[in-house]
């Protein structure tokens, strides 16, 4: 088996780079292998994912092995935006800390940690992007996490 990784766009993959040139001197039938990829990114529209092709290049067969996407590109996402702030002056948008919560839940698995730690790892993504959480600093977020404000929403 070989194995290919890539970064594609939810949903949007073409048979051509980054797919077609590592793919191709497998002799896979590279459309399928897009179709495939299309199929299970369709719910990350507009966001890139990382994915991981199997090959056998004896058989020709292949399995697709999609990843999360980057926490930054889901709070993009979440917040309606295209980028960060650059300046920091003015917030490059805006989230609710339930959204915040979502995120960090889709994130646990592939992170593997208590869920608190992880929603503080979110927040901190907001922080550097310039991202506000209930119309404030991300930073008083995780102050609030760690003084237990928002443990109703970590449960379950």
């Amino acid at each position: 088996m070989k194995t290919i990784d890539a970064i594609v766009e939810g949903g949007k993959a073409t048979p051509g780079p980054p797919l077609a040139p590592a793919l191709a001197p497998m002799g896979v039938n590279i459309g399928q292998v897009v179709a495939k990829i299309n199929e299970m990114t369709k719910d990350f529209s507009g966001m890139k994912v990382p994915v991981k092709v199997h090959v056998d290049p004896k058989t020709k067969s292949f399995t697709v092995e999609v990843g999360s996407p980057p926490t930054a590109e889901i709070i993009k996402k979440e917040a309606g935006i295209e980028k960060g702030a650059g300046n920091r002056e003015a917030p490059a948008g805006n989230l609710t800390i339930e959204k915040a919560v979502a995120i960090a839940k889709s994130k646990r698995n592939s992170l593997g940690k208590e869920l608190r730690e992880t929603l503080k790892e979110v927040l901190g993504s907001c922080v550097s992007m310039g991202v506000t959480v209930n119309g404030r600093n991300a930073r008083e977020a995780i102050k609030e996490v760690n003084e237990g404000k928002h443990d109703s929403l970590l449960k379950g």
